[in-house]
């Protein structure tokens, strides 16, 4: 115990303890400050707005403070304006603690070794399997708009009824974002225990001109991760989904949860079967229960949950790895009134059609008539468009009136989100997208394609690789984790061998895996599938390969997806004939090729036709050395090839061309694939590539 009292030394001298000065650090300041206004580690932890344990921390010096957390620590601790600026650069280890004057009450050590028990009475974070207990205030941003003022106090009223109901039931506050708390137990039953006790006093308390503070809560029990205060694992997702489906003042508790207190529940306390409901991002649907009580409300309307709403959104396989940000983003512009019309743009894949129902997942609640989602990938001609629109959403064609007609007629005054998938092979069809968009005011639309659609008022969105970590610097084995490309190898490697597992042997192979396949979902889950044949660093050894490699998908997607070398297929194919001579000719530059822009040549001509097709703008790393569609000696004999490599030596010895001279500069890059690719070719076209090189 003395050891993590590690602001504080002991000295002994003629077998009298001597009390010493303490060592000076941050966490011995912020808790003889503490201690100066009489404050429980409880108490400051309510007020800065996080876990009394992460106050604990801070204070024996093991934790530092973020910068928000640190500006909250100082308005708590009462720390003067003008000495605020020092204590923040104090709590982020940028000023000595020496440089803050000593708070007055200073703390000696026997005061310290009497306090030092009660670090020990504070509940150790829940570990293992955990039922965790989320909450927060139904309306609260009306509230805060309506009374400012009252609800601060109210706020912190709240905080306290709910801290005090929680460790009470030997549980522990984790996490407190605004009104939300989050709560961990070792015990279901104490989590059940927290939450009736904090209902009961919740409404039994005057909230003044507040009225009453309806909260709503959520159990659920899962196994999880402690890490650095918080939790990680599945669990964390879904009761948080389950709390959003909520009103206020109910309790709802997951089936986990049920199994585990029904046959301790109290005598006065019942469970309510709500049945089986699906929730947004989860893979299988949750059995929903209620806890009711006497002394509390009984009667709510229906879960707020997906079978409530107007869609026909698919149920995914799998929760989405990362792309949080991409989501918040996709959903706020198309939350903005000025925006109707957004198009996911990235090449085979990225992911843009699970990032597209996610965010119509996220935007059901600003959509009263429905979230509608049109897989298009089946279709090859234009003008069936319109007939897939109207059977998803249930449109019959009128007599004597266009089916067109017929859409905008029965769209008009509806407010309704269109997630067109897939738009790329009938890219034709996009006029009748302007068309509805004009004639109905409430509809907005989102697409997924790999090139935009060119409407006037249209938002493009890239959909980016997924985060990789610094190959050169790889973090620790347990935050390898945060980076979105290799969450997804793990999962993905999981489902395929149960007893996966990154060690600090594989993980250097397991990123590097990630960074070879450029963070691209589909390479990478089609990679992870092989760890039931290969270990990590036999398959990274394996992809030189890749295309060969990276083959085996799951049978139930399309047969673009199944395999690295269908997705660049598809690319392909899409290509008209003008672009796909230009794909062979710039294919042929191992290390790529820059041309200047210039009028009077055709080649520059050629690449600003290829700029204006995002289909052609692809420089992956996948396909090295030689990309698939790319670089075969069949596209180099290609005649439209030929006049390009044969003009060159000429063009560069009379210097008079400015269009050649940066051809000259991946002369390097080209020549070396055409002299190896001489033992491959005929004798006549290995006669013509020696006389170019």
């Amino acid at each position: 115990m003395l050891a993590r009292l590690n602001s504080y030394l002991l000295t002994s001298c003629d077998a009298q303890e001597v009390a010493v000065e303490p060592v000076m650090s941050f966490g011995y300041w912020a808790r003889r400050q503490r201690k100066a206004l009489d404050l429980t580690q409880a108490e400051l932890a309510q007020c800065v707005g996080c876990a009394a344990g992460t106050i604990r921390h801070i204070e024996a010096d093991e934790r530092r403070p973020s910068r928000h957390m640190a500006e909250r620590l100082a308005e708590c601790l009462r720390i003067p304006a003008d000495e605020r600026s020092a204590f923040i650069s104090a709590a982020r280890a940028e000023l000595s603690p020496d440089r803050l004057a000593l708070p007055p009450q200073p703390v000696h050590h026997t005061d310290a070794l009497t306090a030092s028990p009660k670090l020990s009475e504070q509940p150790p974070q829940p570990s293992g399997t955990v039922t965790f207990l989320f909450t927060d205030i139904e309306g609260s941003s009306k509230l805060w708009e309506q009374h400012k003022e009252a609800m601060r106090a109210a706020l912190a009223r709240h905080n306290a009824l709910l801290h005090q109901s929680i460790e009470a039931n030997r549980g522990s506050v984790f996490k407190t974002i605004g009104d939300a708390v989050c709560a961990a137990f070792a015990s279901a039953p104490d989590a059940l225990a927290a939450a009736l006790t904090a209902q009961r006093a919740l409404l039994a308390e005057d909230w003044g001109t507040v009225g009453v503070l309806r909260v709503r809560m959520a159990l659920h029990t899962g196994t999880v991760q402690p890490f650095e205060g918080d939790y990680l694992g599945r669990p964390l997702n879904r009761v948080a989904r389950m709390l959003s489906v909520g009103h206020g003042s109910q309790v709802l508790l997951s089936r986990a949860t049920q199994e585990l207190v029904r046959d301790d529940l109290p005598q006065d306390v019942a469970l309510r079967d709500l049945g089986e409901h699906r929730l947004k991002d989860l893979t299988r649907p949750e059995h929903i229960f209620q806890l009711v009580s006497l002394d509390l409300p009984a009667n709510f309307p229906p879960l707020v949950t997906l079978d409530q709403r107007s869609t026909n959104l698919p149920i995914q396989p799998t929760p989405l790895i990362g792309r949080e940000q991409e989501v918040n983003a996709v959903r706020v512009l198309l939350q903005r009134s000025d925006v109707r019309l957004l198009t996911l743009i990235g090449p085979g894949g990225t992911g843009k059609t699970r990032l597209g129902l996610q965010v119509a997942a996220e935007l059901l609640d600003d959509f009263v008539d429905g979230v509608w989602f049109i897989n298009l990938a089946p279709l090859g001609d234009p003008t069936l468009v319109a007939g897939a629109i109207a059977q998803t959403l249930d449109i019959n064609e009128g007599s004597g009136q266009p089916l067109v007609e017929g859409l905008k007629a029965s769209l008009r005054a509806k407010r309704v989100l269109l997630l067109l998938d897939n738009f790329e092979q009938i890219v034709a069809a996009a006029p009748l997208v302007g068309e509805l968009l004009t004639a109905v005011p409430g509809l907005k639309v989102l697409v997924t394609s790999r090139i935009p659609l060119h409407l006037y008022g249209e938002r493009e969105h890239a959909v980016p690789p997924l985060a990789l970590p610094d190959r050169r610097h790889l973090p620790p084995i347990e935050r390898l984790t945060m980076y979105d490309a290799v969450r997804l190898f793990i999962e993905r490697a999981e489902a395929a061998k149960a007893d996966f597992t990154v060690t600090n042997e594989n993980a250097p192979a397991v990123a590097e895996i990630c960074y070879q396949l450029d963070g691209l979902p589909l390479a990478i889950e089609l990679a992870a599938a092989r760890v039931k044949l290969f270990p990590p660093q036999a398959l990274l050894a394996r992809l030189g390969n890749r295309l060969r490699m990276l083959t085996g998908g799951p049978y139930d997607r399309p047969a673009r997806q199944q395999t690295l070398r269908n997705a660049i297929d598809w690319s392909y194919d899409l290509l008209d004939e003008g672009e796909k001579k230009l794909f062979a000719r710039l294919g042929v530059f191992v290390g790529g090729a820059t041309l200047e822009t210039s009028p009077e040549t055709s080649v520059p001509k050629i690449l600003r036709q290829a700029t204006a097709r995002t289909r052609l703008r692809s420089r992956s790393k996948l396909a090295r050395p030689y990309p698939w569609r790319l670089i075969s000696f069949r596209r180099l004999t290609c005649p439209s090839v030929w006049p390009l490599l044969a003009a060159y030596p000429s063009a560069a010895r009379t210097a008079a061309s400015s269009c050649w001279s940066p051809l000259a500069k991946v002369h390097n890059s080209l020549m070396p694939l055409v002299r190896t690719s001489v033992s491959q070719a005929s004798r006549s076209t290995s006669a013509r590539v020696r006389t170019i090189c």
